[in-house]
């Protein structure tokens, strides 16, 4: 009796159209039986009757109707065993939820580093259609121990995206990035090892990391963008060429030459088997967020993806960087980021650009300018000009000390895009609409909930201060030290300048 009393809970949203469902029984009833029993009628009273009648009938079509489509939300919503932590109506779900979520949109995310992984750790909440297409290269850095022992080629983008599209993230991050501390797997990684056993025992590198997703039990797959380690090459505009990420930035910073184009070697490498076939079949393609340089446009260099984008009906879209990265983007603008973009892969690499509403506490901002990073300028009639449609969203949260992309809030405006052309190709009752939909509410709810949050103020006021004080003092303090570190970096500067 437990689970049929949880039908008339609030959260059910079922008790509306029970209550019409009853009334049109009663409309539709009455109106029958004043026909039956009434000997002499006359026309007017013909006419009423009939409205009657058929007000309850509708009535009763209306609430069968919408009561099973709620039946189905509820359904779908219970065989969602991702989401243990919402309120759940305890109904036995007739739906397999891995069903559910296999058929949901495929999805397509390009690049590297933390941006990706940023992207898929919210996409997987909607769908278990997602492909990480992924950069395979050391940025010109020393391979690590382990790898030069192994032989192994560079992985970290692909343990990360392991990582991201694992159920325990936590658990995958400490085996990953285990490295051994005796006898004689000394300074070896279990990541290597691992896929360096699988690469042997299938015979092919992509197969071993697509073979990966099942035994290690993680949401989508991961490729490798292609089987050869590339080399990412930054070309200045004085003509010297650079293949080291941290000689790049030193560089640059020194004010000796900006960057003029990226490419890789080999120029000619071809992708990995099973890319431009996940290119052709998706949804929507995703590039970005991440380095420019070296994380997003590499990947998009790589022989046929670029025009398998571009040919692709799937939604392409590019998620914006929220603060230029020193070295690489300094000083770039909304625009320049996709005028770089367009210009190495050509027109039709992007449709959609969701970019940052610029919401961000200033002291955070002010860490980030002691850096040498400053805010992306949002110049958006000149990334108009481009021929891409914007899409301003409310993308970044602080994250400890760190102004970073949030993984939910760029699922939301991915999975809206998907959900308003199911809409307007008629799909409203399709399974997989209802999923995505209803996802969707909820996390924009929780959403909306977490940016209300405001951090509790310190009660112990002290006397005498103004209120601006009393309620900014925390701001007010983070700036003045911001202020004094960058005042002892000035001087350490002079210090080394006059020795």
């Amino acid at each position: 009796m437990k689970g049929f009393f949880r039908w008339f809970k609030n959260e059910a949203k079922m008790k509306r159209w029970m209550i019409l469902l009853i009334l049109g029984i009663i409309f539709s009833s009455y109106g029958m039986s004043k026909l039956l029993v009434t000997k002499e009628i006359s026309f007017n009273e013909v006419g009423t009757i009939a409205l009657i009648f058929i007000v309850g009938f509708t009535m009763v079509i209306l609430s069968i109707v919408f009561m099973q489509k709620r039946t189905l939300e509820i359904l779908v919503k219970e065989s969602d065993i991702r989401h243990q932590g919402e309120n759940r109506q305890q109904v036995k779900s007739l739906i397999f939820n891995k069903k559910v979520y296999s058929q949901g949109p495929k999805i397509v995310v390009i690049g590297g580093g933390s941006g990706l992984n940023t992207v898929v750790k919210g996409l997987k909440k909607y769908t278990d259609n997602i492909t990480a297409i992924v950069t395979v290269s050391d940025y010109g850095e020393k391979a690590t121990n382990s790898r030069e022992m192994l032989g192994a080629l560079p992985l970290e983008d692909i343990k990360d995206s392991f990582i991201s599209l694992s159920r325990n993230e936590t658990a995958m991050q400490n085996l990953m990035n285990y490295n051994f501390e005796n006898g004689k797997l000394k300074s070896l990684s279990f990541g290597d090892i691992y896929f360096l056993a699988m690469q042997n025992i299938l015979g092919n590198f992509a197969e071993a990391i697509d073979a990966s997703k099942d035994i290690l039990n993680i949401t989508g797959r991961v490729l490798p963008v292609t089987l050869e380690e590339i080399k990412i090459c930054i070309e200045l505009e004085d003509g010297t060429v650079l293949q080291n990420r941290k000689e790049i930035s030193n560089r640059i910073n020194e004010k000796i030459s900006k960057v003029e184009r990226v490419f890789i070697r080999p120029s000619n490498c071809r992708p990995a088997p099973g890319v431009l076939e996940a290119i052709k079949e998706a949804d929507a393609i995703i590039i970005g967020p991440g380095s420019l340089y070296t994380n997003v446009i590499p990947n998009l260099l790589v022989k046929g993806v670029s025009k398998e984008i571009k040919e692709s009906k799937a939604f392409k879209i590019y998620i914006s960087n929220i603060m230029t990265e020193p070295g690489q983007t300094d000083n770039y603008s909304l625009s320049d980021h996709l005028e770089a973009i367009i210009s190495h892969a050509g027109k039709g690499i992007i449709d959609y650009c969701i970019y940052d509403t610029g919401e961000i506490v200033p002291e955070f901002v002010r860490k980030y300018n002691m850096e040498g990073a400053e805010f992306v300028i949002q110049d958006i009639s000149k990334a108009k000009t481009y021929g891409v449609n914007l899409m301003q969203r409310d993308l970044s949260y602080i994250d400890g000390e760190y102004i970073r992309h949030n993984p939910d809030a760029i699922a939301t405006s991915i999975i809206e895009l998907i959900c308003d052309d199911l809409k307007f190709r008629d799909k409203q009752n399709d399974a997989q609409y209802i999923m995505l939909n209803n996802r969707l509410k909820s996390e924009k709810k929780i959403l909306k909930k977490n940016k209300r949050k405001i951090p509790k103020e310190k009660k112990d006021i002290i006397k005498g201060k103004s209120k601006f004080i009393s309620k900014y003092q925390e701001r007010i303090k983070s700036i003045q030290e911001s202020d004094k570190k960058l005042k002892i970096k000035e001087e350490k500067n002079r210090n080394q300048i006059h020795k």
